[in-house]
């Protein structure tokens, strides 16, 4: 009798057993396939013209408000100037625009990540009161490679974005063992914002392989392309395991894309990882509309997240009735004169200057909001309203 009981407690145990070690799978099978369905690939072509049809014909600037000389001005507690953006943004409604591309700062969510998504919350709904979409830019390898919390240095006169950081800086790009702050700035930002509705999309890397030219070229490293090119696929996957629903891209900005044997192993990752192709363009409207038919190939919604610099022929009257015939999205560099005194060249940095540009280079409105070239604020309305009408 004793052995009966024993045997029958010890399959009592083993069915006890085999129920837990079977729920245990089935939580594991359950948890798999919950990944699966929520791991986020990069979108299809179909997805990504899907996503596109559901947007206006997307015509904007590059914005910082005109009382920051650069994205940390913008976005840092003691500078942050919700007043003045308001005031801006509704310009830009007033003159028919609907989407911003906006820079964000590895910095800021280092020093104060809830603090920062507090203010991004509030740009946002500023933005949206005025009908206008944001691209935000994760990372940018433009300008000085030494960026600093803080007070922030005064504009150098007559210099172009005499004050804008990279980010990264040179310092962490070349310290591996601040990657896993890179990551989780990107993952946490991206799953913050990842449904919200307000967003256009997140530009992960601006010109990821720029070398700052004449402005900082002799403190850049020599191998700040080869250090970023690995971190970039990177920022790409953390960016999607945050599972957005909005698209991501970065940017070419420089190179032929006439041949994909041509093109250089980061430009060709950038189009791979993106879910739609973003690209910069800042000369002639006939060589605009040969990058345009040669990022067709693709079969992606296109992005020109940068143009209209008007001493080399990049102007809204010679861009924008293009970008309308192929359907592509414009976002120009510059919104109002301010800090970062954009309407002076990029030689600014090389040849000296006393006084206001005769041409300017960028910007579209004046310090108190008045067109510089009326003209073209018109063109702007007149064509989004057209392609808009509802």
């Amino acid at each position: 009798m004793k052995k009966v009981k024993l045997y029958l407690t010890l399959m009592l145990a083993g069915l006890v057993l085999l129920s837990c070690n079977n729920k245990k799978n089935n939580t594991e099978e359950s948890k798999s396939e919950t990944a699966k369905i929520e791991k986020r690939e990069i979108w299809t072509k179909d997805q990504a013209n899907k996503w596109y049809a559901e947007q206006p014909w997307l015509v904007g600037a590059n914005y910082y408000p005109s009382t920051a000389i650069n994205q940390l001005e913008m976005w840092q507690e003691d500078t942050f100037d919700p007043k003045r953006i308001d005031q801006e943004l509704g310009w830009a409604e007033g003159i028919g625009m609907n989407v911003m591309r906006v820079y964000l700062h590895d910095l800021l969510h280092q020093q104060d990540a809830e603090g920062l998504y507090k203010r991004m919350d509030q740009f946002l709904e500023i933005a949206d009161k005025h009908h206008i979409k944001t691209l935000f830019v994760l990372f940018d390898s433009c300008w000085d490679p030494f960026p600093a919390l803080g007070k922030q240095r005064a504009p150098k006169p007559y210099t172009h974005n005499s004050g804008w950081v990279q980010s990264p800086g040179q310092k962490v790009l070349q310290d591996k063992t601040q990657y896993p702050r890179l990551e989780k700035y990107v993952k946490e930002t991206v799953a913050k914002f990842k449904d919200d509705k307000r967003i256009l999309g997140w530009d992960v890397w601006n010109e990821p392989d720029n070398m700052t030219g004449p402005s900082y070229e002799k403190i850049e490293i020599k191998n700040k392309v080869d250090l970023i090119l690995p971190l970039l696929k990177d920022v790409f996957v953390w960016a999607r395991e945050s599972n957005p629903s909005q698209p991501l891209t970065s940017g070419v900005w420089v190179g032929d894309w006439s041949d994909e044997a041509k093109m250089k192993p980061m430009h060709k990752m950038q189009i791979e990882q993106s879910d739609v192709v973003s690209f910069h363009n800042y000369n002639t409207p006939a060589d605009f509309e040969k990058v345009i038919k040669e990022l067709q190939r693709y079969g992606k919604p296109l992005l020109c997240t940068e143009y209209m610099a008007r001493p080399n022929g990049s102007t809204f009257e010679g861009f924008l009735p293009i970008a309308k015939k192929y359907n592509v999205g414009m976002i120009n560099w510059g919104f109002v004169d301010g800090k970062t005194q954009t309407k002076y060249a990029w030689d600014s940095w090389t040849k000296k200057y006393n006084s206001e540009p005769k041409l300017w280079f960028h910007e579209v409105l004046k310090n108190d909001g008045t067109p510089y070239i009326k003209a073209e604020t018109d063109l702007i309305k007149k064509m989004t309203s057209e392609a808009n009408k509802k």
